[in-house]
């Protein structure tokens, strides 16, 4: 809303503006300070003063006693509870379906649980030739993409007493047939916010859904998109995917609730430090992450998470092999002799790239559905180190772990939101380990005998409208390299913690890095696309490719488990 727009009545321009301004309070992420608030409105210091001291007034909006930032008052969630007393979640759709629809191309639908199935509450057909689906027709839980979204986001005692009522028998050629596959494809759903069907519920239909979420956490329903397998394939089911959570996120702040915006922070850069980075890899991962140079091989291997899949990427070739378990894996840690292993959603496996095989190896959260493993690297002492995350990022349950040779598992951190990059000094006497969503990069005290960590404190702290740290890695010169999520940059550290040099990126969501190369010169630094918005991916088409530069410095090799 703007002042000055022309749907505002005669005589109300002061409120239209007060209403913008409390607007952009609440659509901020974090607590705003006056200034920026006071930019962002456009209107003269004095109008914009008078209109902020009434909205403190009245409670609608809350000057903080700190840092004098403002956020949302009292009254507002006051008012919000009272809206979500009468939230009717199908009169709030149903402008949305009518948008996906016409945006997409394709049928758009609200549905919910009912008993071992899904049900279509109100659906819009895209023009031409779509799929049609009939409101009050029921469908099966554990092949649609509404189903499977439902099941993710609902509470886990609940999800799994209907999992056991569930008919396994297959529909198609694709139909998930196991409880096993079905949990698997469950935590990719929570990973990236949406669930995905390719032919499991009807031969030639993709659908991808997300849910609508309520005040408590709890799905109200699930949207949908379905359309013909020819045209709505991979390609079109992810960007579909995120214009589903951004419908919802519309959908329920009608009803007050406020959630944090998927949208990427604008390029904001201090200092640009000039390189021949090019991208030696256009893939368009959803999540590429962990690279590791294989310096026997020569190759870099990666993974993307969502999809899911392990790459090996050869440069001199520029071919990029894929392996696509039909699981979540997070990072890949190579071994002597040619052996792999991967952090995976079921602990640390053995794999076998050709055969695209995994064998369990260890798993340090057992029975922790909620939880996955994320980064990992094998330590200079030999153990491989691994750090796990909530699903969705909602809940500090994350652990650092160190496992032996022998396979013993030890508990070096916890309290964890996202356990990100780690590495190690070229002198092995300090471990460095990043918490993305608080923004910090901690420094431990490392004890290369027997494994321990002492004397934790900050390194470095990235401000939330700079980005969140996310992999890094560490030169020989003990420079610590660490991607900068929504920074549109890689930073470099110096041992003492500031910032002396900045790489530009070409995209917003660079995850991680790694040296490679003959003389491991070669800076690979991976990127994702999840989440952005299609206007976002039309400014960094490069976006979960794969980029190189040569920045000075050069890397050390990576350990290998024995």
């Amino acid at each position: 809303m703007s002042g000055n727009d022309t749907r505002v009545p005669v005589g109300a321009a002061s409120l239209a503006k007060g209403l913008k301004v409390l607007n952009l309070v609440s659509e901020a992420d974090s607590p705003i300070r006056f200034a920026e608030l006071h930019r962002l409105s456009g209107l003269p210091k004095a109008t914009f003063n008078r209109i902020l001291r009434t909205l403190v007034a009245f409670e609608l909006v809350s000057k903080g006693d700190g840092e004098g930032a403002y956020s949302l008052g009292r009254r507002c969630l006051e008012l919000s509870q009272k809206a979500w007393d009468a939230f009717d979640v199908a009169a709030a759709s149903a402008p949305e379906l009518e948008k996906l629809s016409s945006e997409l191309g394709e049928t758009a639908a609200l549905c919910k649980i009912d008993d071992e199935n899904v049900i279509y509450l109100d659906e819009k057909s895209g023009a031409g030739l779509c799929v049609r689906v009939d409101a009050g027709r029921r469908v099966p839980l554990h092949c649609t993409a509404a189903g499977k979204a439902l099941l993710a986001f609902m509470d886990p005692t609940a999800s799994q007493g209907l999992i056991e009522r569930l008919d396994f028998d297959g529909i198609t050629e694709r139909t998930i047939r196991t409880v096993e596959a079905l949990q698997a494809d469950m935590a990719l759903t929570r990973a990236r916010g949406y669930a995905v069907s390719y032919e499991e519920h009807l031969p030639g239909v993709n659908s991808v859904a997300c849910v609508i979420v309520g005040r408590d956490g709890s799905p109200l329903g699930a949207l949908a998109a379905l359309g013909p397998s020819s045209r709505f394939d991979e390609s079109r089911i992810h960007p579909a995917g995120r214009e589903l959570i951004a419908a919802a996120r519309r959908i329920t702040g009608q009803a007050g609730f406020v959630a944090i915006s998927p949208r990427p922070r604008r390029r904001r850069l201090k200092s640009v430090e000039p390189t021949n980075l090019e991208c030696v890899l256009p893939w368009g991962a959803q999540l590429g992450e962990a690279p590791v140079w294989h310096h026997v091989e020569q190759r870099l291997y990666w993974v993307d998470i969502l999809h899911p899949a392990v790459f090996r990427f050869d440069p001199s070739t520029g071919i990029n092999r894929a392996c696509t378990p039909k699981k979540l894996v997070s990072a890949v840690l190579p071994g002597r002799g040619g052996a792999l292993r991967v952090a995976s959603q079921d602990g640390i496996e053995q794999l076998d790239f050709e055969n695209c095989r995994l064998v369990p190896h260890v798993d340090p959260e057992t029975g922790q559905s909620q939880n996955r493993l994320n980064d990992a690297k094998v330590g200079p002492d030999g153990a491989i180190w691994v750090g796990s995350m909530r699903l969705d990022a909602s809940k500090p349950t994350g652990v650092l772990y160190r496992i032996s040779l022998n396979g013993r598992i030890e508990r070096k951190d916890s309290g964890i939101k996202v356990s990100n990059g780690l590495d190690w000094s070229p002198d092995k006497r300090t471990f460095y380990f990043v918490d993305t969503v608080p923004g910090r990069i901690y420094a431990f005290d490392f004890d290369l005998q027997t494994g321990n960590l002492g004397n934790k404190r900050v390194f470095a702290e990235i401000p939330e409208s700079e980005g969140r740290p996310g992999g890094l890695c560490v030169d020989s010169e003990g420079g610590i390299w660490c991607a900068i999520w929504d920074g549109w940059r890689v930073n470099r550290f110096a041992p003492d913690g500031s910032i002396d040099r900045i790489i530009d990126l070409p995209v917003p969501r660079p995850t991680s890095v790694a040296f490679g190369g003959t003389d491991f010169s070669e800076l690979y630094i991976t990127t994702a696309r999840t989440r952005l918005p299609a206007s976002a991916l039309s400014d960094a088409p490069l976006s979960g490719g794969i980029l190189a530069c040569t920045p000075g410095p050069v890397g050390l090799p990576a350990e290998l488990f024995a």
